[in-house]
């Protein structure tokens, strides 16, 4: 009986030799025997050398350095919980804080990996892509909705987001990242400031008409007019969005450098830690945990009503404020984080980059999608809740125009947040009466 025993690659070929030569000085039986345990040695080193251990070895770390090095990742189980609870009880109020708390690692995760990945792509791309992948959970929460004829929520719930990220999620970087640095005020790019400003205020402006065309009633065809100007108004804010990318990503992107002292000293992104993860394991991250937050995040739309009855909260609010934080829990955390860091001008890219992104691509697509899926959906945000956006824009653009932060300016958007949130709870949607 012969006993074949894996054995080290540099033993290999020390091995094949004490075979060749048991088959040379034995019987012709023993070098079939030989013979057939040589081709099964070659077959094993074989299977052995295509292992892709380089491969798993970087997966097994990239695991460990994103799931397990985060205290905050305890709050995983919630997630799953919230999915079992929908399933197994009527307790719709519970089911809707367990998907609160189950998406708050998800998000400082999503907020980790796009730092990692904003090292390889730069600050301008780098905020472009944490945006586009927080705002990935509003587009499928909004095509979910429209599927499910939810118009009012797919409307207040964006509009949630953008009065979220402006407000909240800026103030709440500026205030950060005033009380870590509150030695001198933190500078940022105010030119690429003042163009989102701008596209804001488009998107105020179309957003506005179609609600004064129906509360004025000074349609050509009543409740068609504002469904036709909204579809042509969001395609006239689409090609803005597309031009806005390409002025900002080709044309003028040296327009967009960070600006990190008082000299205006370009911040030497050289300095920096290097990154944990590369550049594919970045991005397959932000995939993975992005596809994971729209899974919850559905579940929230499901219960939404439930938990308003259970709750005891009006569905505009829950809409305009509580979805919306749990939308944008990515960019708060990614801001805050970045802020903290003394990278404001990818905090501004995240927040004021994220709501421009709401306002003039998610909000637009939402109205083509919901032409092609045969919806009226519009533009008509109702006179309350568009007022409250434009006056909105005002305050954020005053504070951005001086290009500083600090965290008074941090405390006046988050306190302005207040008065939206309470504006919302004393607020009835009076479409819901219709």
């Amino acid at each position: 009986m012969i006993i074949i025993q894996m054995r080290p690659a540099d033993e290999r070929e020390g091995f094949a030799m004490e075979m060749e030569t048991i088959a040379s000085s034995s019987s012709p039986s023993t070098k079939i025997v030989s013979s057939e345990l040589l081709h099964s040695r070659s077959l094993l080193n074989v299977a052995y050398s295509r292992i892709p251990w380089g491969i798993l070895k970087g997966i097994s770390k990239s695991i460990k350095v994103v799931i397990f090095s985060a205290k905050i990742n305890i709050l995983l189980p919630f997630g799953p919980l919230s999915i079992i609870l929908h399933f197994l009880t009527k307790n719709h109020g519970l089911v809707f804080f367990f998907n609160l708390v189950g998406i708050i690692p998800l998000a400082e995760r999503l907020g980790y990996a796009t730092e990692q990945l904003a090292t390889y792509t730069g600050h301008t791309v780098g905020g472009l892509l944490n945006a586009t992948f927080g705002n990935a959970t509003e587009m499928i929460i909004a095509i979910y909705a429209l599927k499910s004829g939810m118009i009012r929520v797919v409307q207040q719930s964006l509009l949630g987001s953008i009065l979220s990220n402006m407000l909240l999620v800026l103030g709440c970087a500026f205030f950060a990242g005033g009380v870590v640095h509150n030695k001198k005020d933190q500078f940022f790019n105010k030119a690429a400031a003042v163009v989102n400003s701008g596209l804001l205020l488009m998107a105020v402006m179309g957003l506005t008409f179609p609600a004064v065309l129906h509360f004025t009633r000074s349609e050509v065809h009543y409740g068609k007019s504002e469904v036709a100007l909204s579809r042509f108004s969001s395609g006239v804010m689409l090609v803005a969005y597309a031009s806005y990318l390409f002025f900002q990503l080709r044309s003028h992107q040296n327009s967009y450098h960070p600006i990190s002292d008082e000299e205006g000293h370009i911040e030497d992104s050289d300095e920096d830690e290097p990154p944990e993860l590369s550049q594919w394991e970045s991005i397959s991250w932000l995939a993975v945990l992005t596809l994971w937050i729209s899974i919850l995040s559905e579940y929230l739309v499901d219960v939404i009503e439930g938990a308003s009855d259970a709750l005891n909260l009006p569905l505009a609010f829950i809409s305009v404020i509580l979805l919306p934080i749990v939308g944008n829990a990515a960019e708060h955390a990614s801001a805050i984080m970045f802020a903290m860091k003394d990278k404001l001008d990818i905090s501004l890219g995240v927040a004021i980059g994220s709501s421009t992104q709401i306002s003039m691509f998610v909000i637009p697509f939402t109205v083509v999608v919901g032409w092609v899926m045969g919806t009226q959906m519009d533009l008509n945000f109702q006179l309350f809740e568009t007022a409250t956006l434009f006056i909105t824009v005002l305050v954020v653009a005053f504070m951005l125009q001086e290009g500083t932060a600090n965290y008074f300016k941090g405390l006046m958007l988050i306190l302005c947040y207040f008065i939206v949130a309470a504006s919302f709870y004393f607020h009835t949607d009076p479409t819901e009466s219709k």
